[in-house]
């Protein structure tokens, strides 16, 4: 009786198929992307800072409630009107100490944010949007009269002078229970 040789399976085509099924699903598959708010949180430490005195003149406190209220500087301002926030923001910073009110200067100036457990994401965001857009344009006209170009045409070193003048600040609060 003669041995019958077992046919061997070409495994070099097998090779192929997974190396191209492994191909379409990389290009097929959608990546998640981490999206939300860009912001640099300060460093952790042990043991809490002292706390910094500062004089409520220098503060823009602005708080949002349960129901997406907001409340700027004491005084009520409605959702619809979210964009006066930037305008108040402009003014107070930009005030020089002329408005007993206002800020003594941009370089002392804080932006207070208070939010509620209920307030809604988008209610934070575009009030947040309206803080950073006033910072925004305030370093972009102090660019435009220091340098006479686009805040984003200036190099690394313009930028930070004009950060320095008008520097960021935005303290935010753990959200609390706020009253409506």
């Amino acid at each position: 009786m003669s041995k019958r040789e077992i046919p061997e399976i070409n495994a070099g085509s097998m090779a192929d198929i997974a190396f191209l099924l492994l191909i379409f699903f990389l290009v097929t598959t959608t990546i998640q992307t981490d999206s939300g708010l860009r912001v640099l949180l300060p460093p952790y430490v042990e043991e809490p800072p002292p706390p910094e005195k500062k004089n409520k003149r220098n503060v823009f406190a602005v708080q949002i409630n349960g129901s997406n209220q907001l409340l700027v500087r004491g005084r009520p301002v409605p959702l619809s009107d979210i964009k006066e926030i930037k305008l108040q923001l402009k003014t107070f910073i930009t005030n020089y100490g002329k408005d007993p009110n206002a800020s003594d200067s941009p370089k002392l100036a804080v932006v207070s944010l208070l939010n509620d457990n209920g307030t809604s994401y988008e209610a934070y965001v575009g009030v947040y949007n309206q803080l950073k857009a006033a910072y925004s344009e305030l370093w972009e006209e102090s660019s435009q009269s220091q340098f006479g170009r686009s805040y984003e045409d200036l190099n690394r070193d313009e930028r930070k002078a004009i950060r320095a003048d008008i520097p960021l600040v935005i303290s935010e609060a753990e959200p609390t229970s706020l009253s409506n």
